[in-house]
């Protein structure tokens, strides 16, 4: 498939990609709201205060049920981006890592601004919603990095000893290409996560879960996909931290039945990169459902909503958006804003040459998404 060639996507290769899509967003937005709920509270609190299983419904947080945090926000932001690099790779100025920032950028007005600056033409729709101008526990480090204009790199990251999991669950969208290949969408993910990590522990996690998303989207299995993330891991140096961390989520399936203490013991009661993303792996792999993985990724003393907005998102993009739970997606923050992204993502992917082509432009689309 090519990611901007109509022709070659058939009607149900269409619908697929765009479940897919759905799920992936939505199940992210999901777990996060679900983890809000239980966030600082260890598991003796949760199972005292909802019963033996923990917390197995959404629950209030920020003043609300279904609030969702900065790791949704910022993915929202991230999808945006890469709408707008493809409508600017028409101009022949296409640098991806660039309009990622500068997507970033705008997030990081939000947790600043009272509200939509509407004397800014070129921010697009998605910085006019005013219900992400509120700040929602985002980590230092994204603060920080996005506190100016100059792009973190490779070669001159910012923040060099954040290890957080900032950069990784904001990368899912970058698994959602599925026209690229691997190698592409983890050095994306890679390079985008300089721009606010700079350890390469949490770079690495960063294009690691953006692979293992990749394959899902491709319609392969969790353990493939782990698998693919571990080949594009080998080549990288100080890959070893990220590699080992993916390989004791594939042992923790074999040692016995699915249980907090594992999710704890994979590094979940740390919020550093790599073990954030064991414990996502490790509950998609075990989960039975969508519900079932979930509950799990929440359910332990560590940072419960970034477990559970990574498994979130790996679930929804393996399954598609109909796997997930109703109930909850009806009281889910942001869910209108979310499905209009994750469908505008889907269509520019598929028929952005109709879209802003050399024959052919919609102006409501540029506007949308501009590529100044």
């Amino acid at each position: 498939m090519a990611t901007t060639a109509a022709a070659v996507w058939g009607r149900a290769e269409q619908q697929d990609f765009r479940a897919r899509v759905r799920g992936c967003l939505l199940g992210g937005a999901l777990g996060d709201a679900l983890g809000a709920g239980a966030e600082g509270r260890g598991l003796a609190e949760l199972r005292e205060t909802h019963g033996p299983d923990g917390l197995t419904e959404p629950a209030p947080a920020f003043g609300r049920r279904g609030a969702v945090t900065a790791a949704t926000q910022m993915t929202l932001f991230t999808v945006d981006g890469l709408i707008r690099a493809q409508v600017r790779r028409d101009t022949g100025a296409w640098h991806p890592p660039t309009d990622i920032h500068r997507a970033h950028l705008r997030w990081a007005a939000t947790q600043r601004d009272w509200g939509p600056d509407e004397r800014r033409k070129d921010n697009g729709w998605l910085a006019h919603e005013e219900w992400l101008y509120t700040r929602r526990n985002p980590p230092r480090a994204c603060l920080t990095g996005l506190g100016d204009e100059r792009l973190g790199t490779l070669d001159n990251p910012k923040n060099p000893e954040a290890a957080d999991s900032g950069a990784l669950f904001r990368s899912a969208p970058f698994g959602l290409l599925v026209g690229w290949e691997p190698q592409l969408v983890c050095q994306l993910a890679v390079e985008c996560a300089a721009q606010t990590h700079g350890t390469p522990a949490a770079r690495l996690a960063a294009g690691a879960f953006a692979v293992v998303v990749h394959g899902l989207a491709r319609g392969g299995s969790v353990e493939t996909a782990v698998e693919r993330a571990l080949e594009q891991l080998a080549a990288r140096p100080d890959h070893e931290p990220v590699a080992e961390a993916l390989g004791r989520a594939l042992g923790a399936v074999r040692e016995g039945a699915p249980d907090p203490e594992r999710v704890a013991a994979l590094g979940a009661a740390g919020d550093r990169a790599e073990g954030q993303l064991a414990a996502a792996v490790y509950c998609a792999l075990v989960g039975e459902d969508v519900r079932h993985g979930l509950r799990l990724a929440v359910n332990h003393d560590g940072p419960s909503a970034v477990t559970g907005a990574l498994t979130g998102a790996l679930l929804g993009a393996l399954h598609g958006e109909t796997a997930l739970p109703p109930a909850w997606l009806a009281e889910l923050e942001g869910r209108a804003t979310v499905l209009e992204l994750a469908d505008d993502f889907s269509m520019e992917m598929t028929q952005g040459a109709a879209l802003h082509g050399p024959t052919e432009s919609s102006p409501g689309w540029l506007a949308r998404y501009p590529r100044a």
